[in-house]
């Protein structure tokens, strides 16, 4: 098991006040946490221990990162959190229909992609496809017919 990036204490300075219940959950939430961001970071090439161990900065990075994520989730499995609000809605009429998406409705521990970007861990990728194959014909247009 790796190290855990943050602490309950840590959640509830940066972040807010947390329920002796959602203390209990934060205590769980923290290594998994920690463990996901490890991962999600591997899958990119980077090693956040020593993106850490490099820069202190980073470090307090992912500490306010992880903290995020885990509030989150702890929103997430609260009756009365954002987790129940509609983060969009769309309805018609005649036939009726309604479709409604709520925030964080798989109630799962993630990273938002500009956290992440933060980090370094993901960066923008450019590149070139050639649309048409000129092979060696000589000409720069398509071949003749």
């Amino acid at each position: 098991m790796g190290v855990t990036y943050a602490t309950v204490q840590d959640i509830q300075t940066l972040l807010r006040s947390l329920t002796e219940a959602e203390q209990e959950k934060a205590e769980s939430l923290l290594p998994i946490a920690s463990a996901k961001l490890r991962i999600s970071a591997g899958k990119y090439g980077a090693d956040i221990d020593a993106m850490i161990s490099d820069d202190d900065d980073i470090g307090l990075a992912v500490k306010e990162i992880v903290c995020k994520a885990v509030v989150r989730a702890l929103d997430a499995t609260a009756q009365t959190g954002p987790a129940s609000v509609v983060s969009q809605e769309s309805q018609s009429a005649l036939g009726y229909t309604a479709s409604m998406t709520y925030l964080n409705a798989g109630q799962s521990l993630y990273f938002l992609r500009n956290e992440l970007k933060d980090l370094g861990i993901i960066r923008q990728r450019y590149g070139a496809l050639e649309v048409y194959d000129i092979g060696d014909t000589g000409n720069n247009g398509p071949a003749d017919s």
